[in-house]
């Protein structure tokens, strides 16, 4: 009896655990930028490269953020060197770049920023 209560006392934390918001981080998909659109929801484009030091340090800065329950949104991590065509689409010149959205509707853009309080305040313009 002992076990099967703290098996279902487990679950339950399990349970409420997964529905807990924060800031999920995914690989940039051009289905995954549509569908968080076309859903009105808010999504942030990381345009992030391998070599790129200031990437790297917005990369930690963001993962010290996911945990955040304060930030529902999604933050998709674009490759740099190979989305040439969204770059040009979306005029984005140099590495590091965050373009943030709400729906289809851009909110904030910043470029270089790797302070986690700046990256969450530039997230939250999508809230």
């Amino acid at each position: 009896m002992k076990l099967l209560l703290h098996t279902i006392a487990a679950v339950s934390l399990l349970f409420a655990v997964t529905f807990v918001q924060a800031l999920e981080i995914k690989s940039y998909t051009p289905a995954a930028l549509s569908s968080a659109q076309q859903a009105g929801k808010p999504v942030a484009l990381h345009f992030h490269a391998k070599w790129c030091p200031t990437c790297r340090a917005q990369e930690k800065s963001f993962k010290a953020l996911q945990a955040d329950k304060d930030l529902d949104m999604t933050l998709l991590v674009v490759d740099y060197d190979t989305e040439r065509d969204l770059r040009k689409q979306l005029g984005v010149r140099i590495q590091s770049v965050v373009i943030v959205y709400r729906g289809s509707k851009e909110t904030a853009r910043a470029g270089g920023e790797t302070q986690p309080d700046k990256l969450k305040a530039l997230l939250k313009t999508a809230l």
